[in-house]
């Protein structure tokens, strides 16, 4: 007799694991094949062979009440991910799909499932994908701010030298403390203060054609222009409790990543099993 440090059952020699048991020490408890074959005895061919028939497909899940929505897509190398939608309050999954690249229809497809299942959506979370706004138009969607203080410092770099970017760039480090309208104002102002400046050309010495002087920060501003609607939609009166960040399903991406990173070289399929099994367990 013995007893397993990982699950706290106990086991006498030559005693066998049901597929629960397997599945569990494998996905949750993080053992690799390895490990469990030289934990129970046998050879890893045929931790292997039970690990491919255990079945955990994903069905999506019956659903009920409302709430805040995080939607969003992971990948594994160029062709192959996942689009996830959670629950804000809970975590809980409620859309799965396997993706090789994310398209418009795949949100809309997701949404859709999600409210015909019976979940009244109240709001939407997203990253920044600008065609998506206009996808779901009809719903209060939020800007991850996160993600736009992120934009923000790609073109400003961390030090940026000019007055302008300088300027912006403090303001942009205010986002996620920052009200609607005082954000709104300090931006227009700052607009106001260097239109002069934004507006500034440059002739080519070797086409003769002219160019916008500061491009990057052009670029940064008309980013900001965009996305200003949906920046503070969580302080909207019939959207509080809404976050401001898509935090909480990086995180999620962050805890399957580092799962899927205990057991390398998994084949696509076995990989899709494990994805499944991963929000199964979420999901309860």
């Amino acid at each position: 007799m013995y007893k397993c440090l990982v699950c706290g059952r106990q086991f006498r020699e030559g005693d066998k694991p049901d597929n629960e048991d397997l599945w569990t020490l494998y996905q949750a408890r993080k053992q690799t094949v390895d490990e469990l074959a030289s934990h129970y005895g046998v050879s890893s061919s045929t931790i292997k062979r039970r690990l491919r028939n255990i079945h955990k497909g994903w069905q999506q899940p019956e659903l009920t009440g409302s709430g805040f929505v995080h939607i969003d897509a992971t990948y594994w190398g160029r062709n192959w991910g996942i689009l996830l939608a959670i629950d804000d309050l809970t975590g809980k999954p409620l859309y799965l799909s396997f993706i090789k690249h994310e398209t418009n229809a795949d949100y809309r497809t997701a949404v859709e499932s999600i409210e015909a299942r019976g979940y009244k959506i109240k709001g939407i979370v997203i990253d920044g994908k600008q065609s998506l706004f206009d996808v779901f138009s009809e719903y209060n969607i939020q800007m991850c701010q996160f993600h736009m203080c992120q934009i923000a410092r790609r073109y400003l770099t961390k030090n940026p030298r000019m007055r302008a970017a300088k300027e912006l760039r403090c303001l942009m480090d205010a986002l996620t403390k920052s009200t609607s309208d005082s954000f709104t104002v300090k931006y227009e102002a700052w607009k106001e203060k260097f239109s002069d400046f934004l507006n500034r050309r440059t002739v080519s010495k070797v086409t003769g054609r002219s160019h916008f002087t500061h491009k990057r920060l052009r670029t940064l501003k008309n980013s900001v222009d965009f996305y200003l609607p949906y920046l503070f939609t969580y302080q909207k009166d019939e959207c509080r409790g809404m976050p401001n960040t898509n935090n909480k399903i990086e995180g999620t991406f962050t805890d399957l990543k580092k799962n899927l990173n205990n057991h390398s070289g998994m084949s696509e399929e076995n990989r899709k099993r494990f994805i499944s099994g991963f929000f199964l367990a979420s999901s309860t």
